[in-house]
């Protein structure tokens, strides 16, 4: 489709997300990174080029913005990038954050829960800790943060760029003194006890990232590549979580489409699987004592 003339033609917001929309559909993208069809992703492009204005949405467009978004849009197609790196910014569990290929796109399930405050499986209580293993970006920690009143967060990653990017979110955020960032590789250098330790780990395994949609090539490799079985990171964080976890503690790890493989090594973890309204899969829950039992079993 011609999008220049559309856009022209476009007499409001809505009318030129429909325009870009149609622009993506045909252009065979792959969607994950922060929308999941077309349409929303079109909405979030005009959104966002209109500063997240009410008004601007419904009024008619400004003309100035034409350029923009056609090179937005044109690049989203022709780099196969997703639209959060372009745009240098994603949503999470209600908040924005800054990116960029530093980190993986926010699009974690957990946001869900952490709305929701752990609940029904956990009440957090003020000055509870919670650890979030892998942070990458900062997004789970800083959402824990702002939605758990009074609770302090621990986040740790391994890379430093990462860290550079989970810190400008942090202060952007007002967090500094409710999230603490640790450069280490997972629970190093974190001491205990934690009410809720969370983890987001790579998963995939090695030999299928190079099959994966163009998309998720611009995301860090390190925070994709879960080694041979796509549990390399899991298995260590299964193995040393008791350690830090409070005796009422909870251990909550996404692992994504590695669930079947998951569940064959541990046949008698006894895990729980969440659902989630929002949509998602492969994230377990496991009490202190579960998870104690079955270790010392």
């Amino acid at each position: 489709m011609e999008l220049r003339k559309a856009l022209e033609r476009g007499r409001t917001g809505p009318d030129w997300a429909e325009s870009v929309a149609r622009f993506f559909a045909e252009g065979g993208l792959t969607y994950g990174h922060g929308a999941d069809n077309p349409r929303d992703e079109a909405y979030w492009l005009i959104r966002a080029q209109q500063g997240w204005s009410e008004r601007a949405w419904t009024a008619p467009p400004d003309p100035g913005l034409i350029e923009l978004v056609i090179d937005l849009a044109g690049r989203r197609v022709t780099q196969r990038k997703p639209l959060a790196y372009l745009l240098g910014e994603a949503w999470f569990a209600g908040l924005r954050f800054r990116i960029d290929e530093r980190v993986l796109v926010p699009r974690s399930p957990l946001a869900e829960l952490i709305e929701n405050r752990f609940s029904p499986w956990c009440r957090l209580r003020p000055g509870d800790r919670v650890l979030d293993v892998g942070t990458g970006s900062g997004c789970l920690a800083i959402a824990v943060a702002y939605h758990c009143y009074g609770v302090r967060v621990d986040a740790t990653d391994v890379s430093a760029d990462a860290l550079s990017v989970a810190r400008h979110n942090v202060r952007e955020h007002g967090m500094e003194e409710r999230v603490r960032l640790i450069r280490t590789d997972l629970f190093d250098g974190s001491a205990g006890p934690y009410r809720i330790i969370m983890a987001n780990p790579p998963y995939v395994p090695s030999e299928r990232l190079e099959g994966l949609p163009a998309e998720y090539g611009h995301e860090p490799r390190t925070a994709l590549d879960g080694g041979e079985s796509g549990l390399d990171a899991v298995d260590r964080i299964v193995a040393g979580a008791t350690n830090r976890l409070a005796p009422d503690g909870l251990l909550i790890v996404e692992v994504g489409e590695a669930e079947r493989t998951f569940r064959s090594r541990y046949p008698h973890l006894p895990a729980t699987w969440l659902e989630f309204e929002r949509g998602g899969e492969g994230v377990f829950l496991l009490t202190h004592d579960e998870l104690a039992g079955y270790l010392h079993a």
